[in-house]
């Protein structure tokens, strides 16, 4: 799940989407992160450092330059998330967050931001690891 995206003539996913575009939407997400009562309780309270961390990965993921790996090892996706109730309906709702974030982030082409979220969704089913109804009280 951490192999970055494949090239295009025109260039990686990461050249053709840039390391400003890449922040705001970064930005944009957490902030949407932080609002959302599903996802919320299982991010910190500060989420500078958790956006830092995914601006690195996703730059490496997207083709970009090796930053989470120089900064933080290896990403191990799924091994560091198995410590939080990762449920199908948190998945959806952080899919939800990118999809705004992707809309309201203007740097970013359509075709660009619809394969960043496609290659989202596949990461984000990969990470669910708690079915519904454990949450669910």
């Amino acid at each position: 799940m951490t192999a970055p995206m494949n090239l295009t003539e025109g260039g990686s996913l990461y050249d053709r989407i840039g390391p400003d575009a890449l922040a705001a939407l970064v930005g944009a997400f957490y902030r949407r992160v932080a609002a959302d009562a599903d996802l919320a309780p299982i991010f910190p309270a500060d989420l500078g450092l958790t956006a830092e961390k995914q601006v690195a990965f996703l730059t490496g993921f997207l083709g970009g330059p090796p930053l989470y790996h120089q900064r933080f090892g290896n990403p191990m996706l799924r091994a560091r998330h198995l410590p939080h109730e990762i449920t199908p309906r948190r998945a959806k709702a952080w899919l939800a967050c990118m999809s705004a974030a992707l809309a309201d982030t203007h740097q970013i082409a359509q075709a660009e931001a619809q394969e960043l979220y496609a290659a989202l969704a596949r990461v984000a089913a990969h990470m669910v690891n708690t079915p519904d109804t454990a949450t669910e009280r």
